[in-house]
């Protein structure tokens, strides 16, 4: 099996553990990483106003802040994210390993979906804390060559 088989295969498989469409998160995987594992982005605007706080008041070391400001792994899930949402590994770079990404990123997706009411786009929309207006429409036309 090819590794974006396998990829595809455990993204399939953390959506439906979360109950969610494996098309949908395997959109979302190919719009924010393009299926690299390893994608990993610094994202100042997210640091400025989520993480620079807690680093200017001493609740984090600079190290774990910045980790906290990049984005990690298939679904681009945000450090301080992970977080909130209890990631407790020693360092965030655990989110490139695909099964823990996925799950945790899979994990947030639906939450962001409960608070939307379901509404798929307005969740998307949340997902990408709203950096991209054309987010929801890009991730949707991507689902059909997941079907």
């Amino acid at each position: 099996m090819p590794l974006d088989a396998k990829l595809m295969e455990l993204a399939r498989r953390a959506a439906q553990a979360e109950g969610l469409d494996p098309a949908l998160v395997c959109a979302v995987v190919e719009q924010e990483s393009n299926w690299n594992p390893w994608a990993m982005r610094y994202e100042p605007l997210f640091f400025a106003k989520y993480v620079a706080p807690l680093y200017t008041n001493n609740k984090v070391g600079a190290t774990e802040a910045y980790a906290r400001g990049i984005s990690w792994g298939l679904m681009q899930v945000m450090g301080q994210t992970a977080r909130e949402k209890g990631v407790a590994s020693l360092f965030l770079s655990t989110l490139c390993d695909p099964a823990v990404g996925l799950a945790v990123g899979c994990r947030i997706l639906h939450q962001k979906l409960d608070v939307a009411g379901g509404d798929t786009p307005k969740a998307l929309l949340a997902w990408n804390g709203g950096g991209n207006p054309d987010y929801a429409e890009e991730v949707l036309a991507r689902m059909a060559r997941y079907r």
